[in-house]
């Protein structure tokens, strides 16, 4: 079912950036989806609107109990000049997975594809132009209720901003594992992409750069000897041949680029081994030679090469900082469809 919205059209359409100089969320574009939840009525009244500022009460639930839950996909202009969006279906499958373990009310997936479509629809004009350039897409719940206690609100916010984002190249070569500090812990918020994931993951990231590393490798919070994930992406090791990534333990991200990669992996023939990785089995890897590739993989990498491990003091380099042949291959071909410049056989694509 496709949901229609009624629009407010900005009177005051912004100065669109230089397509040289977007960087990253650096730009908000001129309109927003805006609806709102309240206990008996449900999810009513969406709308896209003239982006501006939201009004919240000091006492607003979500700045006291980061009680929220947020996705994040792209838009793309292909080659025929019409508008690319990458599985939008797993956005919203798991924002309604990230709700229910954060008790917000679940949206409906119907809706909130619709929702993506029809504000991207409206503001494509601001897609820069130039390779590689797209638009970020940011859904997110939060609750305005005016509530200081530790309990779940019965009012929400869903709303969606999008912002013209530059190729993403952040260096993520050197990686350093984390064996203090931890990410997540089954029975935990891990699986679910809400901001206390994240904010709890900046103090690593801090260490890192002492240690001259671009991100953290973490690892399980029991017994902190089984690799997880690499800074906010999915990690994958080729080892012996075959393509190791953790299971989804439920202290895992289940990420879209990382379900679009094993899919793609066991389409070609790699042979996939979804098992929890020792970080000593993985060092050692690294030292013989045995590990040929490390990759982290997300929406905004895509794919990114790990081109050295710093465990315990020590540099394990990988494959140098450039993507190997498999997760070149990998890359080459998930772009490719993103922005439509190979074929889309795996049916991923929405063209608007």
């Amino acid at each position: 079912m496709h949901y229609t919205f009624p629009i407010t059209r900005n009177e005051n359409p912004k100065q669109k950036p230089d397509p040289n100089d977007i960087g990253f969320a650096k730009y908000y574009t001129d309109h927003m989806f805006f609806m709102e939840y309240d206990e008996g009525k449900g999810w009513h009244h969406g709308r896209i609107i003239p982006y501006g500022p939201l009004t919240l009460d000091p006492a607003a639930a979500t700045l006291h109990y980061a009680q929220e839950a947020f996705e994040g996909l792209k838009a793309y202009r292909n080659p025929e000049g019409k508008v690319n969006l990458f599985r939008p279906d797993m956005n919203a499958k798991r924002m309604r997975n990230s709700c229910e373990r954060m008790c917000i009310p679940e949206i409906d997936e119907d809706l909130f594809i619709s929702a993506v479509e029809e504000l991207v629809k409206i503001d494509a004009d601001w897609i820069p132009e130039g390779p590689g350039n797209s638009l970020y897409i940011r859904p997110f719940i939060i609750s305005p209720e005016l509530n200081l206690a530790p309990v779940a609100p019965k009012s929400f916010w869903f709303i969606i901003i999008l912002a013209p984002a530059a190729p993403y190249h952040s260096k993520i070569s050197h990686i350093l594992v984390e064996d203090e500090y931890i990410r997540a812990a089954v029975g935990g918020t891990g699986f679910a992409k809400c901001g206390g994931n994240y904010a709890g993951a900046l103090r690593a990231n801090v260490k890192a750069a002492k240690y001259h590393c671009d991100d953290v490798l973490w690892l399980d919070a029991k017994e902190h000897k089984y690799i997880e994930e690499v800074g906010t992406s999915n990690a994958f090791f080729v080892i012996d041949g075959k393509v190791v990534t953790s299971p989804l333990t439920g202290s895992i991200l289940p990420g879209v680029t990382r379900d679009s990669v094993i899919h793609l992996l066991e389409k070609w023939g790699v042979e996939v081994d979804q098992r929890r990785l020792p970080v000593e089995e993985a060092i050692e890897a690294a030292k013989s030679g045995r590990m040929t590739e490390a990759w982290a993989s997300g929406t905004a990498c895509v794919i990114a090469p790990m081109g050295l491990l710093n465990y315990k003091g020590q540099d394990y380099p990988i494959n140098g900082e450039q993507l190997g042949d498999l997760s070149k291959k990998l890359f080459d071909c998930l772009y490719g469809m993103q922005t439509g410049t190979i074929p889309d056989d795996m049916g991923w694509v929405i063209t608007l």
